[in-house]
């Protein structure tokens, strides 16, 4: 099951954010709790941040941000996870299918995102999802941590 975010995920989404496994795939720096609040402040009232569950459980989280003007067809899919306590239990792809059937009946006809090139775990798992290459956008995201460039693939999926 998919639900909108509430002030009760912070401590969730704080501890998939800041994760080591999934951080660096991630749009933040790791940062301390009181630090992140203004990130999770904005993205909530924005109402753009999702929860994947199981049985009443936070196994999962994403984003979708719905495009504007001409574009208004598309959503934009980003910060995705799974908790890595729960990888490998087919978990991904299920919430990557429900994820798709909220996009359609919200009226989208594109879901997009970008995946960094080295996660190829993610990569696999949006290809399986019916998601196809578009390109790579080149140095496109900067990871301060490693002070490092990173290449990103677009990807999309179209109704």
């Amino acid at each position: 099951m998919i639900r909108k975010a509430t002030s009760q995920d912070f401590g969730f989404l704080y501890y998939l954010y800041m994760h080591p496994h999934v951080n660096p795939f991630l749009l933040y720096e790791f940062m301390h709790p009181e630090d992140f609040r203004s990130v999770f402040n904005e993205l909530q009232n924005k109402g753009v941040l999702y929860i994947f569950e199981d049985a009443g459980e936070s196994i999962g989280m994403f984003k979708l941000v719905p495009q504007h003007y001409r574009n208004t067809h598309i959503v934009y899919l980003g910060g995705l996870a799974i908790d890595p306590e729960e990888a490998g239990k087919g978990y991904g792809l299920q919430m990557m299918e429900e994820i798709k059937e909220y996009a359609k009946q919200q009226g989208f006809l594109r879901i997009e995102l970008t995946v960094s090139t080295a996660n190829e775990k993610a990569i696999q798992l949006y290809l399986k999802a019916g998601f196809h290459h578009e390109g790579v956008l080149k140095k496109y995201t900067y990871l301060k941590s490693k002070d490092q460039y990173v290449d990103e693939a677009v990807m999309a999926y179209l109704f």
